[in-house]
């Protein structure tokens, strides 16, 4: 009798490990922090269809994090700085006549990477750019905490109040104006506030792997819900579930803690294109 006892206690036990190491603790807190941000964000990218866009963005970085390198200057405002311009050059460019949304954003991305592997190749290059360039959450600490609440809290309120809006413009673009809003604003909004999330979470996931929080939870809500709202609870939910995942799939097997993270946001779109399948009438 006191055997399943024992059994549910130990399993329960490690169950918990996790969440007593500190830094696999402080992980946790920071991949639901950024699924927050990352979760309701991504709920409008991929409306928008911005999920090229915020890819490009993360390599949009590398200038502004090599200038702030060799000036001593800080890695997160000197990312931000270029990320920032990058999402409003891609708003500009898409406004050139005979020039499509990709080829724009190709254009844009092209040269700000070729200017940041230029300055990257002088004999003082960053050494630590790889910490950016593949992440390190289980090396989160409380400034990265504080950062990725004050994202997350910042993103959820100017998404709260320009819900409207963006509503407007995403579903009809051609009328918004006779509302007395503006698209591009609009899209620049997304696309800045899509820069702010790329840039505090590149340094937890890298630049590789920072797309998966921020478009694979949107679209796998997408799968289940139609409705904008709904979509982004659910989209940040399931940012959490695949953080929380992905960190006990590093911490029992010993792989990269952000290669599982991914993994396991991949793993719920899966699961969630089964579901719709099931949930579709025939």
């Amino acid at each position: 009798m006191l055997v399943p006892e024992l059994t549910a206690a130990t399993l329960l036990g490690d169950l918990g490990k996790p969440l007593g190491d500190p830094l696999a603790g402080r992980a946790i807190l920071e991949l639901v922090l950024l699924g927050a941000s990352g979760g309701a964000l991504g709920a409008w990218v991929v409306l928008y269809g911005f999920s090229y866009s915020a890819e490009s963005l993360s390599h949009s970085m590398l200038p502004g994090l090599v200038v702030a390198t060799l000036v001593g200057g800080s890695l997160v405002l000197g990312g931000m700085i270029a990320a920032m311009v990058a999402a409003l050059a891609m708003v500009a460019a898409r406004q050139m006549p005979g020039l499509g949304s990709d080829t724009a954003v190709a254009v844009v991305v092209t040269t700000l990477f070729g200017a940041g592997v230029l300055l990257a190749l002088t004999p003082s290059s960053p050494a630590g750019l790889a910490n950016l360039l593949f992440g390190d959450v289980l090396g989160t600490t409380d400034g990265d905490l504080v950062l990725a609440g004050v994202t997350a809290a910042l993103v959820g309120t100017v998404l709260f109040v320009l819900h409207p809006r963006l509503l407007a413009s995403g579903f009809d673009r051609d009328a918004a104006p006779a509302l007395g809003i503006s698209p591009r604003l609009a899209e620049a909004t997304v696309l800045v506030l899509t820069a702010v999330v790329v840039v505090v979470a590149v340094q937890a996931l890298g630049n590789l792997l920072v797309l998966a929080i921020l478009v694979a939870p949107a679209m796998t809500a997408r799968r289940l819900t139609r409705r904008v709202a709904p979509m982004m609870i659910v989209a940040i939910a399931l940012a959490g579930v695949g953080g929380v995942a992905g960190i006990y799939v590093s911490y029992y097997v010993g792989a990269a803690a952000g290669a599982s993270v991914a993994l396991a946001l991949v793993a719920l779109y899966s699961v969630a294109g089964v579901v719709a399948r099931v949930r579709k009438p025939t």
